[in-house]
């Protein structure tokens, strides 16, 4: 396999791709990545990066960090071929930051899925070293899956939630796409603020309008209105919530099954990544979609 092809193989078929490291916040994203793998019908590439703190001369050290490299690959796609049924599972082993091979990896993928740890401190500087980079340079969409050990398969499994904002089509189709082959409903979320006012003394109190709401109420039906109509069978909610976005998805995100975001790229990065959308990962604990 040749370590520096983008995608290694033929490139309309990559599929899912998934970051593994043999931890448990890889696990819990390989599961997340078969399931993708079978309710889509795709291939999943497995992929496993590793670097050698040694020099060149220890040629000795070196091969046996390659040696243990490929176990962990092995042992990753072959989870991958045991619990799952008809899905063509191919290995990826790369020299070189794991945030690079994914990003490169992307350009031929349906979707890359990564895990993070979701702690605090250095674990999460570890996160945005790989899963934040991924998520804001991969050229396909991105989950990133919390948390630690194997993903439970609840008996009552939540909504997707879908963050609705402006120009959300990308957002939707996915978020739309996701809730149907799942068949889980789907909640669309549009954070709205009351406009600022000027206050001094002596000014009476001022009644608060429900224009921004109602207008919220007709911008998260204008935007799903196609998306209802081409998923009949998708139980869809409407949820404009006063607040900042933010916080607003924040609060959305308990019991849900997926969090879909949007993000918007800015001279080759998320131009919203760093203000709602990093936040967003670090702050929930449920998957999160980033589709750019």
């Amino acid at each position: 396999m040749d370590p520096n092809s983008p995608a290694g193989g033929p490139a309309a078929t990559r599929g899912i791709v998934v970051g593994y490291d043999g931890s448990d916040f890889a696990m819990q994203a390989l599961d997340w990545a078969m399931d993708e793998a079978e309710f889509r019908d795709s291939p999943i590439t497995v992929c496993h990066a590793w670097q050698s703190p040694y020099g060149a001369g220890d040629e000795e050290a070196r091969k046996s960090l390659h040696q243990a490299a490929e176990h962990v690959l092995w042992h990753g796609a072959e989870c991958a071929r045991q619990c799952t049924s008809g899905v063509r599972v191919r290995e990826d082993l790369f020299e070189g930051p794991a945030s690079d091979r994914l990003v490169a990896l992307s350009e031929t993928a349906d979707l890359v899925v990564v895990g993070s740890r979701g702690l605090s401190g250095a674990a999460r500087r570890v996160m945005g070293s790989v899963a934040g980079h991924v998520a804001a340079h991969a050229l396909c969409p991105v989950i990133v899956v919390r948390g630690t050990g194997s993903l439970p398969h609840r008996r009552n499994p939540g909504p997707v939630v879908v963050g609705v904002g402006g120009g959300d089509d990308h957002v939707l189709a996915f978020a739309y796409r996701e809730a149907a082959l799942r068949r889980l409903s789907l909640i669309a979320v549009h954070a709205w603020r009351y406009p600022a006012a000027a206050w001094s003394a002596g000014m009476a109190p001022m009644v608060m309008s429900d224009v921004p709401g109602r207008e919220a109420v007709e911008a998260l039906e204008r935007a799903v209105e196609p998306w209802r109509a081409r998923y009949p069978d998708v139980r869809t909610l409407l949820q404009p919530v006063e607040g900042s976005v933010l916080d607003v998805l924040a609060g959305t995100s308990p019991g849900a099954t997926m969090l879909v975001v949007g993000a918007t790229r800015a001279r080759g990065v998320l131009g919203r990544l760093g203000t709602v959308t990093r936040p967003l990962i670090d702050a929930v604990t449920c998957p999160v979609a980033v589709v750019h």
